[in-house]
């Protein structure tokens, strides 16, 4: 079979398609990763006008109250004091489908919430898994294809998503917990949301910990059948979204609990796991929950359009005390999110009243589509200046990030074998009924794989749980 190579758009052949282009093999990605930037500016233009990912959502308004100090690791303004409260909205989501997909549907949610604080708006953007599918955003692009639809007949493939799977044994934790009852929760309200990514703390000493947030349901964890879920997305395919509006609108307003896991800076360095892979979790015997606060959602949208349709959510909306880390897939969306979204919805998105901080934005940045104020006015957009102009605060400069390491491609330096541990234990930790739904659900859609993929993935199962695996085999087997 003759090579074809893979080139970028001006044809230049390219080396790497797994790996960014990073400053040592735990660093932060590189600017000059042209090829990074080429793939993640076309993919966020490549529909319009909706989301390319996290297109059917619901969301609301509401509150978030500090209820313990944690001041020690953090200078952030929101955490100042035990009782103090943000203003919030919370946009929940599905992934893949489009806006007129099913709420149940078997797919991650989304789970992100604008906090509009004092020192300006910090996105936390995460899902309702503690993981995700892959660890290097050069491959984001390719994995949400292969979660679209076929170019001739339009239709979702069971083969495209098995064949990139099996091709990617990082995924294995995240396709366990997405073909478990978790993939499909009951609703928005019964469901956790995590940071997934590991960010960091900055403290009033300087001193830098690395941090994962977690939110915990205060109305229980719960999750729908397979064939429940197939059933209301039939019967109401805006499940989630009517069970969210209505329980605000009964004065039933959710409520989630944040916490957070706390690993020191340089603890990274030995830690037998990556802090940095996305694919894993920290265990909590490790690095105990510490309680933060609650987070309500008390006031429903009054124009769907222009409240949750326009949210625009990024990880680069940090504050003060709240910095990111070398996480390859954060670094990735630090660049893809904010892009998508200048592109969906303009350059001036940031001036929507739904994304307009409640502090004065003070900046040089003028003109372009739909700039609706007074664009600044006569003053001078360019710095330094004699005049009064708005100026650097280097008194936030956060503390050096340590760096050593030849820029190249690196594979993430997690042990291979690594990528099977927590996807077995979190099969062992399911109950018999569990588990028997999760190789049902898994058996459901790998039937449809070819079997040249089938076997590479049953192989990837085995190493995770010979049992899993073994139940997996079987299943098709009798399909």
């Amino acid at each position: 079979m003759k090579k074809i190579p893979l080139t970028m758009a001006n044809g230049k052949p390219v080396d790497d398609n797994q790996n960014s282009l990073t400053a040592g093999s735990r660093g932060p990605v590189l600017m000059q990763d042209v090829y990074l930037q080429e793939k993640l500016a076309h993919f966020d233009r490549e529909e319009i006008p909706e989301r390319i990912v996290h297109a059917k959502g619901a969301g609301a308004h509401g509150t978030f109250t500090v209820t313990n100090d944690i001041t020690q690791y953090t200078k952030a303004a929101i955490f100042s004091e035990v009782g103090k409260q943000t203003r919030t909205f919370t946009r929940f989501s599905t992934v893949g489908g489009e806006r007129g997909s099913a709420d149940t549907a078997r797919d991650p949610r989304g789970f992100a919430t604008k906090f509009y604080t004092e020192e300006g708006n910090w996105d936390l953007v995460g899902n309702n898994t503690p993981i995700f599918f892959i660890r290097d955003p050069l491959k984001f692009p390719d994995f949400i294809h292969t979660q679209k639809r076929l170019p001739d007949s339009n239709l979702k493939s069971h083969n495209m998503m098995w064949d990139f799977w099996s091709k990617s044994p990082e995924s294995l934790h995240q396709i366990t917990t997405l073909f478990s009852n978790r993939g499909t929760p009951d609703g928005y309200r019964h469901m956790n949301g995590y940071s997934s990514h590991t960010y960091s703390f900055i403290n009033a000493y300087n001193e830098r910990f690395w941090v994962k947030f977690h939110l915990k349901t205060l109305q229980g964890i719960k999750n729908l059948s397979a064939d429940e879920a197939t059933r209301l997305a039939g019967v109401n395919p805006d499940y989630a979204t009517e069970d969210l509006f209505v329980a605000i609108e009964k004065g039933h307003f959710p409520q989630w609990k944040m916490y957070v896991q706390i690993m020191p800076e340089l603890e990274a360095n030995e830690y037998a796991i990556n802090p940095f892979d996305v694919t894993k979790v920290w265990p909590h015997g490790d690095y105990p929950l510490i309680e933060v606060g609650i987070l309500e959602l008390n006031k429903n949208p009054t124009n769907y359009f222009s409240e949750v349709e326009q949210a625009a959510f990024s990880p680069s909306n940090k504050v003060p005390g709240i910095g990111l880390s070398p996480d390859k897939m954060l670094q990735g969306r630090l660049f893809s999110y904010p892009d998508t979204q200048r592109y969906r919805l303009g350059v001036n998105y940031n001036f929507l009243p739904i994304n307009r901080p409640d502090v004065e934005v003070n900046n040089g940045y003028r003109n372009g589509a739909m700039r609706f104020d007074d664009n600044g006015g006569n003053s001078p957009n360019y710095e330094p200046s004699h005049y009064n102009v708005p100026t650097e605060s280097p008194e936030l400069h956060e503390p050096p990030l340590h760096i050593d390491g030849d820029a190249d491609r690196y594979a993430y330096d997690s042990d291979a074998n690594s990528d099977f541990v927590q996807a077995g234990n979190l099969y062992r930790l399911l109950s018999e009924n569990e588990q028997k739904d999760l190789v049902a659900n898994i058996v459901g859609s790998l039937q449809y794989a070819e079997p040249m993929i089938q076997e590479l993935q049953i192989a990837h199962f085995k190493k995770a749980d010979l049992a899993y695996g073994t139940a997996i085999e079987e299943g098709i087997k009798n399909a």
